[in-house]
């Protein structure tokens, strides 16, 4: 696996077949957390963590999707999550990811008292747009991440933010992927948006990998669009993060019309909540936007 690491990190490498999404599962990274927030205090918490890492790192394709039997104290920050950014939902959150997410919920798929298994959210997304779920031990580099997109895997958390940080967590984890990704990774347009980035991504430089890696950060995960003249957040950091789905539509964060290449070359910070937010005129017209810059992206010879 060293061999794989070292070409992973030069660009030289990249997955041709998903099996080789196997090696990249275990090419996780430091998101640079404050090591004396509760996560890392609380040693039933980082147990539990390890639990949910050796479960993602041993799994292989074509198996099964491992099921999870979910702690009270898990299933009450999930239910946490879900009721506080839920409410949000209808005034907050765009058209497209509130009609997907009503569909889950009447299919059943997603409910306040219930994690999902990635097993049936994972079904779900491959009859609607081709999408499937395999799980993650934690924060995949940028080219990893962006690589298994072009193969219409999601790399989804199992595991569930500690409870004291229910409304804004410092990483992705179960609510953030579920409740955040999975709406708009069922609606076939923004999965198509998706997976074209994915594209995009293989063999590209290091550079090119830098500036995809925001594009991406500034839409799907913390983009905000107009509908019917008023702010709608459509991305999963936000949608994911009470806090910050009530912070993004105020005048306290700075907010600048979507440019692609102003995205791709400005710096975001990643474990604290974001000073500024492009705004798309629509999804739609983000789609067009973002697809024309990932048509220049060099190809590998």
């Amino acid at each position: 696996m060293e061999a794989v690491s070292d070409t992973l990190q030069s660009g030289e490498w990249m997955p041709r077949c998903l099996g080789d999404l196997d090696g990249i599962a275990e090419k996780t990274r430091d998101p640079g957390l404050d090591e004396s927030m509760p996560m890392f205090t609380d040693q039933v918490y980082v147990e539990r963590r390890k639990y949910f890492s050796d479960i993602a790192k041993r799994y292989k394709y074509g198996e099964p999707l491992p099921r999870v039997e979910y702690t009270d104290d898990e299933i009450k920050t999930w239910g946490a999550v879900y009721r506080k950014t839920t409410q949000l939902f209808p005034t907050h959150v765009c058209r497209q990811y509130n009609e997907m997410f009503t569909l889950m919920v009447k299919e059943g798929i997603i409910s306040e008292d219930n994690i999902p298994q990635l097993e049936d959210v994972s079904d779900f997304l491959k009859a609607r747009t081709g999408f499937t779920l395999r799980p993650v031990p934690g924060m995949l580099s940028s080219r990893a991440f962006l690589n298994v997109l072009a193969f219409r895997v999601f790399f989804c958390a199992q595991y569930v933010r500690h409870g004291a940080h229910s409304t804004y967590a410092p990483e992705p984890d179960v609510c953030h992927d579920i409740l955040g990704h999975m709406p708009t990774l069922a609606d076939p347009a923004f999965a198509d948006f998706t997976y074209n980035i994915g594209i995009a991504s293989l063999g590209a430089t290091d550079e090119s990998i830098e500036k995809l890696v925001r594009i991406y950060w500034y839409t799907a995960e913390f983009g905000l669009c107009k509908e019917a003249g008023n702010l709608k957040a459509y991305g999963a950091g936000l949608i994911s993060s009470s806090e910050e789905l009530m912070y993004c539509l105020t005048n306290k964060p700075e907010h600048q019309p979507l440019d692609a290449d102003k995205m791709a070359m400005k710096p975001f910070p990643i474990t604290t909540i974001q000073p500024m937010y492009f705004v798309a005129e629509s999804i739609e017209d983000m789609q067009t936007r973002v697809r024309e810059y990932t048509s220049r992206v060099p190809k590998p010879a």
